[in-house]
């Protein structure tokens, strides 16, 4: 009985992990900021990361939806949205589904880099559905009276990240966001050094890469992939930038989750003006 019991329960975990928990989607929920700016300055962010598309069907669907129904001011992809160089297709339809009127900015992950993918192709898909491709480059949005200064980074592994050029030559705003694919990205960076005032270091990070370890056993992630650092998933504060780490919403190496739920984080900013 012991037996079987013990294989019912591995019997459910697989079931679990390969068919249940990566078509699963979540919407956490975030607030950023410390002004006092009215409610037109507040911007509603909707984070989207490692989808690793490899077709558009129904889950995708249902995540274009959600990110459609959570009226974003701004529509942010930190990297790893393809997972071949033949996806390509697969981005523009999947675009396509979102609000053309939104406002979209996007940065490479380590799986645009690796699969050889046509970045000038790339950035024109993105392009097409009002989507900047960032690569150490810098944008700035206008939101009521206030602004937001975003800033993207090539990928940590495969590229050649440059905060300083990304920022070079750019007045300080004191709403900052920096988008990084790799959390480790965090530790790399002098942050002190950047130097300025009025919001020349970025006061927020958003990341993803690791997938919450798309394996999460009892809250721990054994495995993880390169340029991770210490980070999993969630909430990062002290020195430098508060980072937050989504858990995506695609998979590599093998189709399952476990602990690990497809993540779409919705982020509500009170800018300062």
């Amino acid at each position: 009985m012991i037996t079987s019991l013990g294989g019912l329960a591995l019997a459910a975990a697989g079931v679990e992990a390969a068919v249940l928990e990566p078509r699963r989607l979540a919407v956490t929920r975030h607030r950023l900021g410390r002004g006092d700016g009215d409610g037109e300055s507040n911007l509603a962010i909707v984070q989207v990361s490692d989808l690793h598309l490899r077709t558009v069907g129904g889950l995708e669907e249902k995540i274009a939806e959600t990110v459609t129904d959570l009226r974003p001011d701004l529509v942010v992809f930190t990297g790893d949205m393809i997972h071949d160089a033949e996806a390509l297709t697969l981005l523009r339809d999947f675009l396509g589904l979102l609000d053309p009127v939104t406002p979209k900015c996007s940065i490479l992950g380590n799986w645009e880099r690796s699969c050889g993918v046509d970045i000038g192709e790339l950035r024109s898909t993105y392009a097409a559905s009002n989507s900047q491709l960032l690569v150490n480059e810098s944008v700035v949005y206008e939101h009521g009276a206030a602004r937001l200064r975003v800033t993207g980074l090539d990928d940590l592994i495969e590229g050649r990240p440059d905060i300083g050029a990304a920022l070079q030559g750019a007045p300080p705003i004191v709403n900052h966001l920096l988008l990084a694919h790799c959390p480790g990205q965090r530790d790399v960076i002098d942050f002190a050094a950047l130097g300025g005032s009025g919001g020349a270091v970025p006061q927020y990070m958003l990341s993803g890469h690791t997938h919450g370890g798309q394996v999460a056993l009892w809250g721990l992630a054994p495995v993880r992939p390169r340029g991770s650092g210490r980070y999993v998933a969630g909430w990062y504060r002290g020195e430098g930038p508060e980072l937050y780490v989504s858990r995506g919403l695609g998979w590599t190496s093998l189709p399952i989750r476990l602990g690990s739920v497809p993540e779409i984080a919705f982020f509500e900013w009170k800018l300062e003006s």
